[in-house]
C-alpha cells in the first residue's frame, strides 16, 4: 500500500487522544470513522472536536468553511464493522492497559480489511506484543501522538519485531500529511524515545527527594532555572500525571528490570491518588490556585549531576540498542516534551566523561542498579561525545566555529549557521560571530548582499541554546544583559547597509525566527516551520521580537503569533506576509542565493539609503521623510543614477558601481 492508496482513517478510541487524532486526519482532508464502545463516549468526542474545529476557525488558523468540512469528515460509531470495515488504516487509541489494546486486535482483526494497515497510538507498550495478536505483525507499527494532538507536532513512529520497512514509510508519510514531524524508532523498547527520556528522569528526581539528597523545590529550581528545561520535573509529573509516569515506570521494571524500580515518594503519591493537576494536589497542591512556586535560585549541583547522567545513560541505551541515532534523540524530546535544546546535546555539553563519573560515584554511594553505566557510554566517553566530531571546515571560514562564511559569487557573502547537530540554535558565540561576519562583509569591497541560512535541511534555526545560555543561572541581571546582547547582534544585521536575505528551511523558531526577522526579504521551503514559542516556557521573545514581529505582520498577527505560541507553516506565513516566497524544497537554496545577487546587483549607494530611511522611520515618519529627502537629494549626484538613466534610455542593464 502506498501513501496515496489510503482514504478512509479508523480511529478507535473518542477520548482526548482518539478524538484529538481523528481531528488531525480529518483537517488533512481524510474521511474519519471514529469509534468508541457506546454512543455517549462516542458523540462527547464528536462534539469535542467540533468545540475545536470552531475554535480554531475563530483565531483565524483556519477558515469556518474548513473547520465545517473537516467535521463532515468525521463519522461517530460504535459498531466495530462499521468503523473498520472500509478502512485502509487503523490508529487505535484506547486506554494504555496490555489486555485492552489486546482484546481490540482481536475484534478488529475480524472485520478490517486484509490489506489495512494497524498503528497503535501507545506511549510504552511492545508494539510486537500487540501485533502478535493479530494476523498481520508485519502490517503493525505504533503511532504514538503527543496531547493534544491538533497542537503538538511530533508523531514516533515505531518498528515492532516483524514491521515491514514499506509500512514505517507510509505512516510517515501520513504524519506528515497530517502536518506532523515524524521521527522514527528503529526498535521496540518500553518508552520509545521520548518517555524513555522523561520518565527515567522524573524518577531519579523522586529518588532524590526519597534518599532525601535533594528536596522539591532544589530539584525543580535546578531543572528549571539551571538546566534551562521548560518545567521542573515535579512540576511536569503533576502536568503529566503521576499515575500515568508510575505507570509506564512499572512497565519498565518489568521488561528492563530493577533499574527502572518506581521511587518511594511516586509510588506514595500515587497511593494516595495525588496524580498532579488532575486531581488538584500533586508534588504541589492547586486547591487554590496554580500552586507551583519554584524557587529560582536554589540549584544543587548534585541534583543537575544526576539528572544529566541519568539522561545520558537512558541516551547511550538507546543509540548503543539501535533504537535512534542522536539526531533523532534531539529532534524528539525538543518537538514532544518542549526541550529548548536536545538531551543529547545536554549531555555533550556537560561531558560523558563527567555523566560516567557521577554515575559511578552514585552506583559506590547507593548500590542502585540504575546507576550501572551503560556499555556505549563508557565507549563514548573514550570520545567525549555522542555526536561524532565535526571537522573543521578548511574553507574561508576558519576564523568562525559557530558560522560559515562563504563567498559563493556575484557580489553575495553567505553567512551559514552551522550547528546542524544542535539544530542552528543560537549560542552566545554565533550571536559574537554574527557581529564579525556582518562587519566582515560590510568592509569587503566585493560584497553587496548577505544571503543568511542554516546548516541542513531540518532548521533554519530552532531557537535559543538555552542550555550553554544557562550558564549565567537565573539572575535577572544576566537574563536582562543575554536579551541585550542578542537584541544588540540582530540590529547589526538589520541595520546593516547590504540587503538580507534568509533563505529558511525546516524549523524556524524562537530566537531563529527573530534573527529571520532582522533580513529584508525572507525565502521559505515547502517544509518550512515557524513559531515563538517562549510564552510556553513562561518567557517572552527576548531579541527584538515583540518590537520587530508587529511591523511586519501588524499587530494582530504577531500577538496571535506570540501569544498561542503556536506552530505555522510556510504558506500560512506568506499569507501574513513575514514570508516574500515559498518554493519547493528542493529549489529553495537556488532561489535564495538568486534573489541575494539580484539584490546585490542593484545600485548599493540607493540600497543603502533606503534601508536607512525605512529604519528611521519605523517609529517617526517625519524623522524618516526628513532622512528620505536627504537621501534622494544625496542620490541626484551620483554616478550610479547616470548609469542607471542610460541603461534605462538604451534598453540594457546597468551595471551599478556604487559611485
Amino acid at each position: 500500500m502506498d501513501l496515496e492508496d489510503i482514504n478512509t482513517v479508523a480511529v478507535l478510541g473518542a477520548g482526548n487522544m482518539g478524538h484529538g487524532i481523528a481531528e488531525v486526519a480529518a483537517m488533512a482532508g481524510y474521511d474519519v470513522n471514529m469509534r468508541d464502545i457506546n454512543e455517549e463516549f462516542v458523540q462527547d468526542g464528536y462534539e469535542q472536536i467540533e468545540w475545536s474545529l470552531n475554535k480554531l476557525a475563530e483565531n483565524d488558523q483556519l477558515s469556518q468553511e474548513e473547520a465545517d468540512g473537516a467535521l463532515e469528515r468525521v463519522t461517530p460509531l460504535v459498531d466495530m464493522s462499521e468503523a473498520v470495515g472500509d478502512a485502509d488504516i487503523v490508529i487505535e487509541a484506547v486506554p494504555e492497559k496490555m489486555e485492552i489494546k489486546k482484546d481490540v486486535y482481536g475484534d478488529v482483526e475480524e472485520v478490517a480489511p486484509d490489506d489495512a494497515i494497524f498503528a497503535t497510538n501507545t506511549s510504552s507498550l511492545s508494539i510486537t506484543d500487540l501485533s502478535e495478536v493479530t494476523e498481520r505483525p508485519e502490517r503493525f507499527c505504533g503511532m504514538h501522538f503527543f496531547n493534544p494532538p491538533v497542537r503538538m507536532p511530533l508523531v514516533e513512529v515505531i518498528s515492532g519485531e516483524h514491521t515491514d520497512d514499506s509500512v514505517l514509510e507510509v505512516v510517515e508519510g501520513l504524519a506528515e500529511d497530517f502536518g506532523k514531524s515524524p521521527v522514527r524508532v528503529h526498535k521496540d523498547e518500553p518508552g520509545f524515545i521520548v518517555n524513555r527520556i522523561l520518565v527515567p528522569l522524573m524518577n531519579e528526581a523522586s529518588w532524590l527527594v526519597s534518599n532525601d539528597e535533594a528536596t522539591i523545590a532544589e530539584v525543580d529550581s535546578t531543572t528549571k532555572f539551571d538546566m534551562g528545561l521548560p518545567m521542573g520535573s515535579f512540576e511536569l509529573g503533576d502536568q503529566v500525571g503521576n499515575d500515568v509516569s508510575y505507570h509506564v515506570l512499572e512497565y519498565m521494571h518489568e521488561v528492563l528490570g530493577d533499574a527502572y524500580e518506581p521511587a518511594p515518594l511516586l509510588e506514595e503519591k500515587v497511593e494516595n491518588e495525588e496524580l498532579g493537576r488532575k486531581t488538584g494536589k500533586g508534588f504541589y497542591d492547586y486547591e487554590d490556585g496554580d500552586g507551583v512556586d519554584i524557587p529560582t535560585d536554589q540549584h544543587s549541583e548534585l541534583v543537575k549531576r544526576r539528572l544529566i547522567a541519568s539522561m545520558a545513560n537512558e541516551i547511550a541505551k538507546l543509540i548503543g540498542n539501535d533504537v535512534a541515532p542522536p539526531e533523532s534523540i534531539d529532534e524528539a524530546v525538543m518537538l514532544g516534551a518542549g526541550f529548548p535544546d536536545g538531551p543529547v546535546t545536554v549531555v555533550d555539553e556537560f561531558g560523558l566523561d563527567d555523566a560516567l563519573e557521577t554515575l559511578e560515584d552514585a552506583a559506590e554511594i547507593t548500590g542502585h542498579e540504575r546507576y550501572e553505566p551503560a556499555a556505549y557510554l563508557k565507549e563514548r566517553a573514550e570520545v567525549g561525545t555522542f555526536y561524532d566530531p565535526v571537522d573543521e571546515d578548511d574553507g574561508d571560514a576558519a576564523d568562525f566555529e559557530a558560522i560559515r562564511v562563504e563567498y559563493p559569487g556575484e557580489m553575495v557573502g553567505h553567512i551559514v549557521l552551522d550547528r546542524p547537530h544542535r539544530m542552528n540554535t543560537i549560542s552566545e558565540q554565533i550571536l559574537d560571530e554574527l557581529v564579525e561576519a556582518v562587519d566582515l562583509f560590510e568592509d569587503d569591497d566585493d560584497v553587496r548582499a548577505i544571503l543568511i541560512t542554516g546548516e541542513g535541511e531540518k532548521a533554519f534555526s530552532a531557537g535559543a541554546d538555552v542550555q550553554s545560555m544557562a550558564a549565567g543561572g537565573a539572575d535577572p541581571l544576566h537574563g536582562t544583559e543575554l536579551s541585550k546582547k542578542g537584541q544588540s547582534t540582530f540590529g547589526t544585521l538589520e541595520s546593516s547597509d547590504l540587503p538580507v536575505v534568509a533563505g529558511i528551511d525546516g524549523y524556524c523558531l524562537g530566537g531563529g525566527m527573530e534573527l529571520s526577522m532582522c533580513a529584508d526579504l525572507r525565502v521559505a521551503s515547502e517544509r518550512a516551520e515557524f513559531g515563538q514559542p517562549e510564552l510556553d516556557l513562561g518567557l517572552i521573545p527576548g531579541w527584538g521580537g515583540t518590537q520587530r514581529l508587529p511591523n511586519i505582520v501588524g499587530e494582530g498577527r504577531a500577538k496571535e503569533i506570540i501569544l498561542t505560541a503556536d506552530r505555522f507553516d510556510a504558506e500560512t506565513m506568506e499569507s501574513y506576509g513575514f514570508v516574500n516566497e515559498v518554493h519547493e524544497n528542493d529549489e529553495l537554496e537556488d532561489r535564495a542565493f538568486e534573489l541575494a545577487a539580484s539584490l546585490a546587483g542593484g545600485p548599493p549607494i540607493a540600497s543603502k539609503y533606503t534601508k536607512r530611511a525605512m529604519l528611521a522611520g519605523r517609529n517617526d515618519t517625519n524623522a524618516g521623510l526628513e532622512y528620505e529627502a536627504a537621501a534622494f537629494g544625496q542620490l541626484m549626484g551620483t554616478d550610479d543614477l547616470m548609469e542607471g538613466i542610460t541603461a534605462f534610455m538604451g534598453d540594457g542593464d546597468p551595471d551599478f558601481e556604487g559611485q
